[in-house]
């Protein structure tokens, strides 16, 4: 699977169908491709892991495996919030490690045509462009597709180890 992880998060244009995960930190949507994704929990308790990352909340035992998990809003630099009955861990599997990341909540499983995705222009929202990999402009609303290889650089995952 090595030589296939960056296909997991690549958006073509090519008028492929994208099947996506969406889901809002705040008051924005975000997709990552279902490929990338193993699973979604609710919250559950998190153990602090002493020295790690700032961004890292702890780790949870999942089935037996030790997994970090990060806080998408510190990622971002969004204020800190509450975590709910909505709070979702998204479980994904990025340069070959699992990790987990906290969202305010998971919306759906979406299918769109990839000719609808554009390139994101600087400043379309509170996250990094280098983050993105293109915006979705559905009927209603926009969808911002994140580039997991870049939002967890392969030294951020390594330095994850617990």
């Amino acid at each position: 699977m090595a030589g296939n992880e960056n296909s997991k998060s690549k958006v073509s244009v090519d008028g492929t169908e994208l099947q996506l995960v969406t889901f809002g930190l705040g008051v924005e949507e975000f997709a990552v491709d279902i490929l990338a994704v193993q699973e979604i929990n609710r919250m559950m308790t998190l153990t602090r892991v002493p020295s790690s990352p700032a961004e890292v909340e702890g780790v949870i035992n999942l089935r037996g495996k030790i997994i970090p998990v990060i806080d998408l809003r510190k990622r971002f630099g969004l204020p800190a919030n509450e975590h709910s009955e909505q709070s979702r861990i998204v479980v994904v599997e990025v340069h070959g490690r699992v990790i987990g990341f906290i969202v305010d909540r998971v919306s759906e499983v979406l299918r769109i045509n990839s000719k609808i995705v554009e390139p994101a222009p600087p400043m379309a929202c509170s996250v990094d462009s280098d983050f993105i990999a293109g915006v979705g402009k559905l009927e209603d609303r926009l969808l911002i597709l994140l580039d997991l290889q870049k939002l967890f650089n392969k030294n951020e995952v390594g330095a994850m180890a617990v």
